[in-house]
């Protein structure tokens, strides 16, 4: 790492702001300051960073002056808001909202995966969704092998990937149900307690929502591979944190399955999560709060010669969020890539 630098995190309260504290200390990040953004309505709070209670600060354009990276996880609307002052400032957006991925000059990046992108950027970096941040982690090591020739994905979602609002929604609807009365939903459209439903995002013009074409999309550009064949099914489950997915992969040539395990036991950012015997593999509960992604169930799919099966769990805020975004941080100062 190279000089400590100046950090502000812009929606420094959410769910993704604080496990951003918790990263940044952890990982010990060489800070010369931390700034804690959030709106108006949180200005005057306190969160507490290494033992030490930091202030909340309203977000305005001067708040961007003498920062050099501006860990954005505020929402779409609040990242193209802000986006110009942050570039104006000096700093470097490494932004978790979906606003700018898609941007032809706005590289789009998982470290694990597409490391050089970052050195293309022009003072905004994109986070990946969630999703795919989880599946290209998992699956990338493999196509690195033997080109995938087709990916189909059945996402299931956790509530955290709505927010904290969204976690404790789910908590109190299971506490109603209990009881046996009637939940209602105002932050998920549906209860999701003892419940699950199609992902809530808007339903596009192919009948795919916006989550799942998030995942083509994305994961096109991150691989490097505009012709890369992916469909996808999200699904909201009722589970607090950690997402888990169900993947197929076909090859032009047979994977053998005891080489898939070989590579994936391996490969950066992946745990090995199997026990025939016990019927274990990678669960919710166990991805909730660690680093990895955590795949097992890896098999022959029975239906085609050059398929394969995967089952993947990960934390939707950490690694599909804000661990995802340190890590581009600590590469930016690692490579010296900080300055355009």
């Amino acid at each position: 790492m190279s000089r400590p630098v100046q950090v502000a995190i812009l929606g420094a309260t959410g769910a993704v702001g604080t496990e951003l504290l918790d990263l940044l200390a952890s990982r010990q990040f060489p800070l010369s300051h931390l700034k804690l953004l959030a709106s108006p309505r949180s200005a005057g709070t306190t969160l507490t960073f290494k033992g030490e209670a930091l202030p909340v600060e309203a977000v305005t354009a001067s708040a961007f002056q003498g920062v050099d990276i501006v860990l954005a996880s505020a929402g779409g609307s609040t990242s193209k808001q802000w986006a110009k002052a942050i570039t104006e400032a000096g700093a470097v957006m490494i932004d978790n909202s979906s606003a700018f991925r898609m941007e032809p000059t706005v590289p789009l990046v998982v470290p694990e995966i597409n490391p050089q992108a970052a050195a293309q950027h022009q003072g905004i970096i994109a986070n990946p969704n969630c999703t795919t941040i989880l599946l290209g982690v998992a699956v990338y090591p493999l196509h690195q092998r033997q080109p995938i020739r087709r990916l189909v994905v059945s996402t299931y979602q956790s509530a955290s990937g709505a927010g904290a609002r969204a976690i404790a929604e789910v908590k109190q609807q299971s506490q109603v149900i209990l009881a046996g009365q009637t939940p209602t939903a105002e932050v998920l459209p549906y209860p999701l307690a003892f419940n699950l439903f199609p992902h809530n995002s808007p339903i596009t013009e192919n009948h795919y929502c916006e989550e799942e074409m998030k995942m083509v999309h994305e994961t096109r550009k991150i691989f490097g591979d505009s012709d890369l064949r992916l469909t996808a099914t999200c699904v909201r489950v009722p589970v607090l944190r950690a997402h888990s997915e169900a993947v197929n992969l076909e090859f032009d040539q047979p994977f053998a399955v005891e080489t898939a395990r070989e590579i994936l036991a391996q490969a950066p950012g992946v745990k090995l999560v199997e026990d025939w015997q016990a019927n274990y593999f990678p669960m919710p509960l166990d991805a909730t709060g660690q680093d990895e992604v955590l795949v097992g169930r890896i098999r022959q799919d029975i239906s085609h010669a050059c398929g394969l099966e995967l089952w993947l769990c990960g934390d939707q805020i950490r690694k599909g969020a804000a661990l995802n975004a340190v890590q581009i941080a600590e590469l930016l100062l690692e490579k010296d890539w900080l300055r355009p």
